[in-house]
């Protein structure tokens, strides 16, 4: 029997009512995202188990992390995940649909990161109109863009991880708000797949833009110096 608590080096999260448990796409975001530039505040779009902000609080001394979660059971556990942490005087989570947030919230983020939710092969279950209620529909990534508008600080940071399909029509957008790509990652489940995943930093600053790769695997559970490297400070086995 699967334990529901995925336990990291300085914290623990309880998932047993998130749709989206602990993956490698979150924890990759957190562990990629840059911290560089101090964020002040910090704000995690589709917190799910609340996974990224506990990264982000590990990582940064950012004095508030707020999260959104419109999933009734998700936002419990999260606001649960963040009380259980040792940064629960900094993490707030806020049950609310983005468009609700941004309606009620008049505030700028120095570092906006969102693992959001598309509806993915390596997640599927029976109940077809309960997941799709759940993820893209309920958070197109139009929505984030627009969010991004209305939240990114001038000086600010926006970490995203979208399908590798998804990239350049992402890009396309997000220039027409005036958000660049300054980081980009592409991954590789092991040498020889395709790329599946892309990691995409924006800010509305416009640089050549760093790309780079990451090779998770080469052989199942044996993974890359790069990826120990990344993940290092988070998962007990690296």
């Amino acid at each position: 029997m699967k334990t529901s608590t995925f336990t990291f080096k300085q914290f623990a999260v309880q998932q047993d009512r998130c749709a989206m448990k602990i993956g490698t796409d979150g924890v990759l975001l957190g562990a990629w995202a840059s911290v560089e530039h101090n964020p002040y505040n910090i704000l995690d779009i589709g917190a799910g188990t609340g996974i990224l902000s506990l990264m982000m609080a590990q990582r940064t001394n950012a004095a508030q992390i707020e999260a959104i979660e419109i999933d009734d059971d998700a936002f419990e556990q999260c606001a649960e995940n963040f009380e259980n942490s040792p940064w629960n005087d900094r993490l707030f989570c806020f049950h609310a649909s983005l468009l609700e947030y941004i309606e009620a919230v008049d505030e700028k983020f120095d570092l906006i990161i969102c693992n959001p939710p598309f509806y993915s092969e390596d997640y599927k279950t029976q109940e077809t109109s309960r997941n799709l209620a759940r993820f893209s529909d309920a958070m197109p990534l139009e929505h984030i863009i627009f969010a991004v508008i209305n939240f990114l600080s001038d000086q600010g940071k926006f970490s995203i991880i979208i399908p590798y399909k998804e990239e350049q029509k992402y890009i396309e957008e997000a220039s027409l708000i005036n958000l660049f790509p300054n980081r980009i990652l592409h991954v590789k489940g092991n040498p020889t797949s395709n790329v599946k995943r892309s990691l995409i930093e924006f800010s509305y600053h416009e640089s050549d833009i760093k790309i780079s790769k990451l090779i998770i695997e080469t052989d199942r559970h044996q993974y890359t110096d790069a990826y120990i490297n990344l993940t290092k400070d988070f998962y007990l086995k690296m």
